[in-house]
């Protein structure tokens, strides 16, 4: 199928690409990648009037620290790649999950065009990235014409393809707070095919203190829920953990209170229990890796 007939806008500064936002409201669409949108306009599943390719918008390709010293936060523009991501040496040293993670997203041609950002304003629920970014307790920067305002991922994503975006803004980037100290991360998922979107997935961020007992952790899962979850109460019960084999007892509520949309691809009880199995294995990689001198990393 071809798309509906639309009308095509290529703003080079960001305030033209805001004010077509705010004249035209929901009639128009963001344009970065393109991986999911034009499938969807090609389908007629979507039918936007007007389409904003941000693609010519300087200082959206931003990715490096900033902060007090320069070194505190990482930040990816909204034009930002998801294989400039997967093999940036800035976020292998400093958000080492949004690698891991970027690199099972789809194949590697769809990850040269596809944006970080537009998989985290797109919010598929079982999509990796809006997973990692709520492991890693990340923010989103938005704007529109009026205003801007930074929103925690776990209040960003409020259901299956939807976020607290309005029409008349967007996503310019996402910040990553870099972690000091003995920190490991892991994402694991099980997909039907190599390149399929997870049946589910589980990113863990491990912090480990000189004690080598879990000081601090985040969890996180993607195909699980209706929307990528954080799961506190796995995270409650590893707190203070020194042995591997603790994260499979905490790992077993996992699923606990969560809602998975079923699908061909897997039930809803066979999705809770890969939420379980894979969150003690995230839990333990990214144990070894806070733990081990020759794997650990920040996160």
């Amino acid at each position: 199928m071809k798309p509906a007939p639309f009308e095509y806008a290529g703003p080079r500064e960001l305030d033209e690409a805001l004010d077509l936002l705010a004249e035209h409201g929901d009639d128009a669409r963001v344009l970065a990648g393109g991986q999911s949108l034009v499938r969807l306009m090609n389908a007629r599943q979507v039918s936007p009037a007007v389409v904003v390719d941000i693609n010519r918008v300087p200082g959206l390709d931003t990715l490096g620290l900033f902060g007090d010293n320069g070194s505190s936060t990482l930040r990816l523009g909204a034009t930002v790649r998801q294989r400039t991501s997967e093999l940036s040496d800035e976020v292998a040293a400093h958000a080492p999950l949004l690698a891991e993670a970027g690199a099972q997203v789809a194949h590697a041609p769809v990850r040269a065009r596809g944006t970080v950002v537009g998989s985290v304003a797109f919010a598929d629920p079982s999509a990796e990235l809006p997973a990692a970014l709520l492991a890693l307790d990340g923010l989103v920067k938005v704007r529109s014409r009026a205003a801007e305002r930074t929103v925690a991922a776990d209040d960003f994503f409020t259901g299956p393809f939807r976020t607290s975006l309005a029409p008349d803004e967007m996503v310019v980037a996402v910040d990553v707070p870099v972690a000091t100290g003995r920190t490991g991360s892991a994402f694991v998922e099980l997909t039907r095919r190599h390149g399929d979107l997870p049946v589910c997935g589980a990113a863990a961020v491990v912090g480990v203190g000189d004690d080598g007992r879990v000081s601090h952790v985040r969890v996180a899962l993607c195909g699980a829920d209706e929307r990528p979850v954080r799961v506190p109460a796995v995270e409650a019960a590893v707190l203070g953990a020194d042995d591997p084999a603790a994260f499979t007892e905490a790992a077993a509520v996992a699923a606990d209170g969560t809602s998975p949309i079923p699908s061909c691809h897997g039930s809803a009880d066979f999705r809770r229990h890969l939420a379980r199995v894979l969150t003690a294995r995230a839990l333990r990689t990214a144990f070894a890796r806070a733990t081990s001198p020759k794997e650990t990393t920040d996160a």
